[in-house]
């Protein structure tokens, strides 16, 4: 439709819209794609919806005005086109005009079509995304097929299943929302809007409308008396009169500003020029602050305020500013202290928003100034005067200004994910640029999924999936993802890729006949987050996690990332795992699979902690979540891979169970070995132990900086004894300092040792720490246990996981480290092998090499073995 026909519709010395042109199509990002909705109350009340194409705004009066219910569908009757300047009319038609009656701009942004927009309205179905101020999403417009002499267009405005979707029975957008986002006047107050003067139209001059490309961006509020305004709005009211920061520009706040984004790169850029953050796992989130209403947008202007519940939005409200935007990350932190987006998926499909943490980092406008022309540094300071004292749940991200190279390394030394290095003067651009670069710890990134292979535990869940990126627009395969998924999430993803399912393969050339086998294959519109180790050299993740679904990025933006580092594959020894996506780790989404690959990574350091020494095993061969059982000996049908070691004090009697190889440990995988405990001796010498260790066990109300400490004095009475310490997180509630001996004291010497030891810390600090295992006695103190170095008894691997909520490991770490962790359970088979993939030495290669006998005099033996029977 050109403009021809809403021109003869219309005689414009009697109605204010305007007469219009076409515009020339708009290039650039983000030009050319205006959206607008209209109320409008003629003869009924409907809603217009308008989309710009080609240099006007195509339009459909929308009879019952749109839905946010997925897939209700709502009559749009297809009109004439309008010129864009239309986008901006507000007022009344005179009666007897056509459409005659009030109109107000209900909502308004962008929209961006999804695949091409002219082939798709030429055939009749429009899907899109709106980042509207009122609506978001996807949506899809289909045109209806028509009845005969039917002179009218209908099509079918119908919203899609996302996450701005609203189920059934939910609060109806129309009555909830029904100002306008340009005035915030209601359609009643518009009344009767004088016609304009005769000169006015001649000539074209409009006092009202406005175009849609400069529609004022001060979101809908109405306008609040004066013997009303708060306290604080009049603080912000005299904070607007002068610049919050140099460089800001007077101007109205935004209704969305899209976000700037950071350029990959493999180091963390040096110099003085940059300043680095701390790089969150989370959901990036604006915060839009107006007169007290909180709005919270995804990075691509989806509404997600809802979803993360009434106290975030409240603590946004009582900050000190009548308006403000803001760019920061939503968060959940885990019990050992690092952001999981895993977690926060978790907790969003559970509707749970008690452990939500806001990080704020930037600050885009402030009481009617925009800073995003200002210096970095300036907008951050601005920032942190805002956010001085603001309680939980929000957090102000800290900047820091060491080399760009020592924060990276010790980011990746706690297994945090990355950092994000910023340029200090730069202003705030949206877009991906090189004024802020991240540089991660271990690869991750965004993957289509093309496929799913059915659990092999439950006909309704996925057991695993397959991944694609495109590559010149066509989806090339990457391989599977079979680790990471909850039982929840792996039912979830079940129930919406089914829908998905169609015969052909969306894989460019199809997949190899192995890699086939089992697949069912989707519609690849579903995006996956995922980490893993590197890429194999037939370009295949290797050691991949799901970290959660991404429902603010498209599909068809999905590219490989950087250039990928190739590494050949762990050898996977020849152990059979049956069932391997069944969840070791229920909540924590770890399969026996997943197991298989952690302990295939970390081999190389944990090999000589428990090769060819007694092990007690805890298994679980259904999960943490069903019986554990600890077992010393052998079982029926132990695979062959585990090795069975006659016990020479007691002849006759059980062996004892041993692993020589990888093979061992995966055969270990295989029979639901979740915790391996060494014990201190190995097979060659039994009866000498050449590992010592106190397992320091706090008590209740004890403070992690008091274990540390206690670790470090141990360390220093060791070494005063000629006798060199490791430490170790030891995956539950405490630390382990393991001291390795020279083979020549036997069992009762050691532990001897060990308890003298233990009691003389016990008499030098009675109130602090105790020496019996008596628990009447723990609370508030930290026992230190010596126990652990007799006979038989054992304590948990170096690297062995522990059969806990959160699939935390045992991790060794260098004494200078100590300080940085966060707990005892932050390490985990989800971020252990990016840390150690960071280190530039294994912090206990040494220990054998340490190794030193017994002092004599402590032994009271003189170094004399002898075995506890």
């Amino acid at each position: 439709m050109a403009l021809e026909l809403y021109r003869r519709k219309r005689d414009f010395e009697a109605t204010r819209e305007p007469r219009g042109r076409p515009a020339r199509r708009s290039r650039g990002a983000g030009a050319g794609h205006a959206y607008v909705i209209q109320k409008h109350a003629a003869r009924r009340l409907h809603y217009d919806l308008r989309l710009e194409m080609d240099g006007v705004l195509k339009s459909w009066a929308v009879t019952r005005g749109p839905s946010l219910v997925a897939g209700e569908k709502r009559l749009a009757v297809h009109v004439e086109d309008h010129p864009l300047d239309y986008g901006g009319f507000e007022g009344a038609i005179p009666k007897g005009q056509y459409g005659g009656g009030s109109v107000i701009v209900w909502d308004r942004g962008t929209w961006r079509p999804i695949g091409d927009p002219h082939e798709a309205y030429a055939k009749g179905h429009l899907e899109f995304e709106l980042l509207g101020e009122k609506l978001t999403g996807r949506w899809h417009l289909v045109r209806m097929h028509g009845k005969p002499r039917e002179k009218r267009e209908n099509w079918l405005l119908i919203k899609a299943d996302d996450a701005a979707a609203r189920p059934e029975g939910a609060a109806d957008i129309l009555a909830e929302r029904p100002e306008s986002v340009a005035t915030g006047r209601d359609i009643a107050e518009i009344g009767d809007d004088p016609p304009p003067r005769k000169a006015e139209a001649v000539s074209g001059k409009r006092t009202k409308a406005a175009s849609v490309k400069s529609i004022p961006t001060k979101p809908a509020t109405k306008p609040a008396t004066k013997a009303k305004v708060a306290p604080k709005a009049k603080a912000a009211a005299r904070h607007c009169a002068a610049p919050p920061v140099v460089g800001a520009v007077a101007g109205p706040l935004p209704a969305f500003v899209a976000p700037a984004l950071a350029s990959l790169v493999r180091k963390a850029p040096a110099g003085r020029g940059y300043v680095h953050e701390i790089k969150f796992d989370g959901y990036r989130i604006a915060a839009r602050i107006d007169r007290g209403r909180v709005r919270l947008f995804t990075r691509t202007g989806l509404d997600w305020t809802d979803r993360f519940g009434a106290a975030l939005a409240r603590a946004f409200a009582a900050l000190p500013a009548t308006a403000a935007m803001i760019d920061g990350e939503l968060v959940v932190e885990t019990e050992g202290g690092a952001t999981s987006f895993s977690a926060l998926q978790a907790d969003l499909a559970e509707g749970r928003t008690d452990r939500f943490r806001y990080y704020a980092f930037d600050l885009l406008h402030l009481d009617g100034w925009d800073l995003r022309a200002a210096p970095l540094l300036a907008r951050k300071a601005a920032l942190a005067r805002l956010m001085a004292g603001v309680p939980e749940p929000l957090r102000l991200s800290e900047h820091f200004e060491e080399e760009g190279a020592v924060m990276l390394r010790h980011a990746c030394r706690l297994s945090l994910e990355g950092v994000v290095s910023k340029r200090r003067d730069a202003p705030y651009r949206s877009g991906r640029t090189k004024d802020w670069q991240k540089s991660k710890c271990s690869a991750r990134q965004e993957f289509v999924i093309g496929g799913y292979v059915v659990s092999s535990t439950s006909a309704k869940a996925i057991g695993s999936l397959v991944l694609g990126v495109y590559e010149k627009g066509r989806l090339r395969s990457v391989g599977r993802v079979g680790t990471g998924f909850t039982a929840r999430v792996a039912a979830d993803l079940y129930r919406r890729l089914e829908p998905l399912r169609r015969t052909r393969s969306p894989f460019a050339g199809g997949l190899p006949a192995e890699a086939a086998r089992g697949v069912r294959h989707v519609a690849p519109e579903l995006v996956a987050e995922v980490e893993f180790r590197s890429w194999t050299a037939d370009r295949n993740l290797r050691h991949a996690s799901f970290r959660g679904l991404r429902e603010d990025k498209p599909a068809t933006e999905i590219v490989e990332e950087g250039v990928p580092d190739m590494a050949t594959r762990p050898a996977k020894p020849a152990v059979t795992l049956t069932h391997p996506d069944r969840l070791y780790w229920p909540d924590d989404g770890v399969t026996k699979e997943g197991l298989a690959d952690y302990y295939a990574e970390v081999w190389p350091h944990m090999a000589e902690h428990i090769v060819a020494r007694p092990l007690a095993l805890l298994r679980c061969p259904d999960g943490i979540a069903e019986t554990c059982f600890f077992q010393k000996h052998a079982w029926r049908g132990i695979n062959r891979n585990i090795r069975l070691v006659p016990d020479p004090h007691e002849p006759g009697g059980e062996p004892l169970l041993a692993i020589d190889d990888l093979a061992g440990l995966v055969a270990l995988v295989q029979s639901g070995v979740l915790e391996i405990h060494p014990w201190g001796a190995s097979l060659a010498a039994l009866e000498q132990p050449d590992t010592m260790i106190f397992d320091l066990d706090p008590g209740d109300g004890v403070a992690w900086p008091s274990v540390v400490a206690l670790a470090r004095e141990i360390r220093a009475r060791l070494e005063a004894a000629g006798l060199a310490a490791f430490v170790k997180t030891s995956g539950g509630k405490g630390l382990h300092v393991n001291v390795p001996l020279v083979p020549a004291a036997g069992w009762d010497d050691v532990k001897a040792f060990a308890k003298a030891l233990a009691a003389s810390l016990a008499a030098d600090a009675p109130e602090r720490v105790v020496a019996v295992a008596a628990k009447a006695k723990r609370p508030g103190r930290i026992f230190v246990d010596y126990l652990r170095n007799a006979r038989g008894a054992t304590a948990v691997a170096p690297y062995s996981t522990r059969a806990r909520p959160g699939a935390a490991v045992s991790m060794p770490l260098s004494w200078e480290e100590l300080g940085e962790v966060p707990g005892p359970a932050h390490f985990t088979v989800g971020n252990a092998v990016a840390r150690l993939a960071s280190l530039s030495a294994d912090p206990w290669a040494s220990f054998r090499k340490a190794a030193a006998k017994l002092p004599a005099a402590a032994s009271g033996r003189g170094g004399r073995a002898k075995a506890k029977r």
